[in-house]
């Protein structure tokens, strides 16, 4: 039998705005050092030089991460033109150059072409697995690789500042599984000038807000006093873009044992998948028909 995990049953979303310097699982790591958790996890990687939006679950809430990770994000970012760099941002080694400058209206002629569905292919200095090999591994090897392009949902791409002729700011609304890097590096070779990213920071994720985010200082101060549970939130949140189905104390207790549960009002049509409340808490995420909730993903415990 193996061990239990040692910490509290605790559960719910901190939403922390995340300072450049430090990888995406050491923030997750210390949130649970924190509050003294026994697990949590991230709702998508940020890169160790941006900042904003990283969303910890906490207990349950990580039952709720697939839904958190699938919703639309948003990225300020800026573009250094002229340089291409083997990491596509200002971490890596300038590669190329160029003294071509492109006009403000070339920008904004060029973004559309980064908008709605589009393949992507992912920087080579990324997580993606090449043959069971994280694809950083390989170039920090200076193996010779190629990486598949990937399907992309852009809703949008704004050009909102151009601080001088070498540096460009947009904004970007898009699904998961983006690169920022790859859209500074592809709108580079698109306006014949190369490009990377400068700076990046996430502005929103789904259903939470940088500017709502709590910093890492603030959960180095506040580690281990029962303060820092205040800053969590409810893990129903990470259920926003599901349909809400309520259930009755019967309902909730078949569907905790896995059993499909009766609903009493519902705005899911047969097939949907959606999730069964009871007195405003999750108990279970599934597919509803006629009626009934059929579980998938049972909640154990709720803040």
């Amino acid at each position: 039998m193996g061990r239990s995990r040692k910490g509290r049953d605790i559960s719910g979303w901190m939403v922390v705005d995340k300072p450049a310097g430090i990888s995406s699982n050491a923030v997750v790591n210390k949130v649970r050092w924190a509050l003294s958790a026994k697990k949590a996890g991230h709702a998508g990687t940020l890169d160790p030089e941006a900042t904003g939006v990283l969303a910890v679950a906490v207990g349950e809430a990580t039952k709720t991460v697939p839904f958190v990770t699938d919703a639309l994000k948003a990225y300020r970012f800026t573009v250094r033109l002229g340089q291409a760099t083997n990491t596509d941002d200002q971490e890596g080694e300038v590669i190329a150059e160029s003294d071509a400058r492109p006009t403000d209206e070339d920008i904004r002629a060029a973004l559309p072409q980064f908008e709605g569905d589009i393949m992507q292919v992912p920087p080579k200095f990324s997580a993606v697995k090449i043959d069971g090999e994280r694809a950083y591994k390989l170039a920090r090897d200076d193996e010779d690789f190629e990486i598949a392009a990937r399907p992309l949902y852009v809703e949008s791409l704004i050009m909102v500042d151009r601080e001088d002729a070498d540096h460009v700011t947009l904004e970007m609304v898009c699904g998961k599984g983006g690169y920022v890097r790859a859209i500074a590096r592809d709108l580079g070779e698109a306006l014949g000038c190369l490009g990377h990213v400068r700076e990046l920071r996430r502005v929103w994720s789904g259903p939470f807000e940088a500017e709502n985010g709590i910093t890492m200082e603030q959960i180095e101060e506040l580690a281990k006093d029962p303060a820092l549970d205040d800053y969590l939130q409810p893990l129903e949140i990470g259920l926003a873009d599901l349909p809400e189905l309520r259930t009755t104390p019967d309902g909730a207790a078949r569907m905790r044992n896995g059993n499909a549960g009766i609903v009493i009002t519902s705005d899911a049509e047969y097939g949907d998948e959606a999730w069964a409340s009871l007195n405003g808490q999750a108990v279970a995420v599934g597919v509803y028909k006629a009626g009934e909730l059929h579980p998938n993903r049972v909640f154990l415990h709720s803040k």
